[in-house]
């Protein structure tokens, strides 16, 4: 797959303190990708240097395979993180001047902002001041706004802070739309079920320097650590715990369940595999449950930025 974005290298300061050290992404096309990180990490530095708003202090980018220009920036679409729409302009009246200032004629916003209204059943605000709406709702105009003029790159900041989940959902769908339209996503946010929902790939920021970054499935199976959660029933489960905490690393397990198991979670070792656990367990007891638990984005997040902490 061909990359459309790659930053190699970035390094920015602002005075004594290091908001990027040595930082490179590479970002493929028609891919959503995750930028995770605490407050403070350098995940809006980073995507300031991509739109241009900040250069870097060293290193390179890449856009569509060339070195990053100043004219680049009509193939992005930026949602910030802190929004910035005109509260007493109406609605419509000021998509269409954002949409001029994106270099599409006043005939073709109108056709385009028509089918986004239509698309996101929002024609009956367009007369509407900003003022007059709630923060979900200006969340919507804008995202239209930011998707108007069909870029290349879409960067969205916290893309679903203030919708309810009825249109976080329908957000989410659209991001995906526009990603098998051709688009590209690069969204940071802090909502880690959205990144398990949303991308394929993903990197991790924390104070400055990259920790992790490639694909989600990758980095799932990196952090996963042979752990299986079990349900049992047995004629004796105080007998068959203590035969199983000879054998595994044994813990308790939590889970909804409407049978009344002996609920456990058991890591094996490198070199047993599902197979051999679950033959041995159905020799000894009924097996009810059985699922490797594989560590959640959330998981890793955690995990990681509290190592390097």
């Amino acid at each position: 797959m061909a990359n459309l974005l790659v930053a190699e290298n970035i390094c920015k300061q602002f005075g004594s303190f290091t908001a990027l050290n040595d930082v490179s992404i590479t970002i493929p096309q028609q891919s959503i990708f995750g930028l995770l990180g605490p407050n403070g990490a350098g995940k809006t530095t980073f995507i300031r240097i991509i739109n241009q708003i900040t250069m870097p202090d060293t290193g390179k980018v890449y856009f569509d395979g060339k070195p990053l220009q100043p004219n680049d920036v009509s193939y992005i679409g930026y949602l910030p993180e802190e929004r910035g729409l005109y509260k007493s302009m109406k609605v419509g009246e000021q998509a269409l001047y954002l949409a001029r200032l994106k270099g599409l004629t006043k005939k073709e916003a109108k056709e385009r902002l028509d089918y986004w209204f239509k698309r996101l059943e929002i024609t009956h605000w367009w007369d509407k001041k900003i003022q007059e709406l709630s923060k979900g709702m200006a969340q919507k105009v804008q995202f239209v706004i930011t998707v108007l003029h069909n870029p290349k790159l879409l960067i969205f900041d916290e893309p679903f802070s203030g919708f309810d989940p009825v249109n976080a959902d329908i957000i989410k769908n659209e991001i995906i739309h526009l990603r098998d339209e051709g688009a590209t996503i690069l969204f940071s946010t802090h909502r880690m079920e959205s990144v398990e929902e949303l991308c394929e790939y993903m990197a991790l920021i924390h104070k400055s320097n990259k920790l992790l970054d490639g694909k989600v499935a990758d980095i799932k199976r990196e952090y996963k650590s042979n752990t299986f959660e079990v349900g049992l029933s047995a004629e004796n489960e105080d007998l068959l715990l203590e035969e199983l905490k000879t054998r595994f690393i044994v813990s308790e397990a939590n889970y909804k369940s409407i049978t009344d198991d002996l609920k456990l979670r058991l890591q094996i070792g490198q070199e047993d595999s599902p197979n051999d656990l679950l033959q041995y367990l159905l020799t000894r007891a009924r097996v009810n449950h059985f699922v490797e638990v594989i560590p959640s984005v959330n998981d890793i997040f955690i995990k990681t930025v509290t190592q390097n902490a």
